[in-house]
């Protein structure tokens, strides 16, 4: 009754998120490097961050930290939904929340060094996933893959706090109602890539933490690889990496190979969803072991995007 009870919060939520962002025109409209067609309500990933909160008070206000942090990167990310915000505004609000989850995890007990490196990584991480947000499906679909992920570790080693993965999936659903189709209706926005990022990130690292165990890396290695290589082909054109563009692999299957979004996002989802069967078949082996397989996939990864990159470039 209790996840029905938050499917029902969760779809009145969608409902009047509709009917204020058509009010107050919160719309993405259609550019020449935008993948979608017609003015579309943007920020519909304001989903998961209901999902963040139900949580909270259902839990008895569990994780603090990490709802603070998220909350925070919500609001800034919203507003940047609703009017596009410098970088300058953004990333010292991103490092604070990064910094935040960090605390919860328990990581600040680490030398300076190390929370300085991982505060680095967490914001790189939840842009890349903000930058990874392009088509219609993919934010939603390749969420579930990595958030399927965790439950099944979670269900073995009982880590973090079931619901917290359960309600955010979820809300993916109910999301994907409006936005896994041909002509969405809403669009996660950057509320949306962000918070579901920095839900990953968390849980993520709790995994990797608690359970030793540095495959989970692997759970989000298609959107690492992807978005990784892309910056850096960027730097190489001297372009620069915040401007909307067209490299990603995912683009270029849509604009060249003529694949429709959520068969682009299916594939990304899928991939992901194979990779992650290594992750759970694996994560009990010496860390040793695993290192190398993180290293094979993300160098058979990186040989399967220059391939498809170079085919779909020609």
């Amino acid at each position: 009754m209790e996840y029905f009870l938050i499917i029902g919060i969760l779809m009145i939520s969608a409902v009047l998120y509709l009917k204020v962002a058509q009010k107050f025109k919160i719309v993405d409209n259609p550019n020449d490097r935008s993948s979608h067609t017609l003015p579309t309500i943007r920020g519909g990933g304001i989903l998961f961050f209901i999902a963040v909160l139900l949580f909270f008070v259902m839990s008895k206000y569990q994780y603090p930290y990490v709802t603070i942090g998220i909350s925070i990167i919500a609001l800034v990310s919203f507003m940047d939904d609703i009017k596009t915000l410098s970088a300058k505004i953004r990333l010292p609000f991103q490092f604070i929340a990064i910094a935040l989850v960090l605390f919860q995890v328990g990581i600040f007990q680490q030398p300076w060094f190390l929370v300085s490196l991982l505060t680095i990584v967490g914001v790189a991480f939840i842009n890349m996933y903000n930058f990874m947000d392009g088509i219609n499906g993919i934010t939603g679909l390749y969420s579930l893959a990595v958030l399927s992920a965790f439950a099944v570790l979670n269900t073995i080693e009982n880590v973090v706090a079931t619901n917290l993965i359960w309600y955010a999936m979820l809300a993916v659903v109910v999301f994907g109602y409006y936005n896994f189709r041909k002509k969405a209706r809403m669009f996660a926005g950057d509320i949306g890539s962000i918070t579901m990022a920095m839900l990953v990130f968390f849980v993520g690292l709790k995994l990797m933490v608690q359970l030793e165990a540095p495959i989970i890396l692997i759970t989000v290695a298609v959107y690492g690889v992807d978005s990784g290589l892309t910056i850096l082909y960027r730097i190489y054109l001297k372009e620069s990496i915040v401007q909307a563009h067209r490299h990603h692999i995912y683009q270029k299957l849509v604009d060249k190979a003529q694949w429709s979004h959520l068969k682009a996002s299916g594939v990304y989802a899928l991939v992901q969803s194979l990779l992650s069967v290594v992750v759970i078949y694996s994560y009990q082996l010496t860390v040793t072991t695993q290192l190398g397989i993180v290293a094979a996939i993300i160098l058979g990864l990186t040989i399967c995007y220059t391939l498809v990159f170079k085919f779909l470039s020609d």
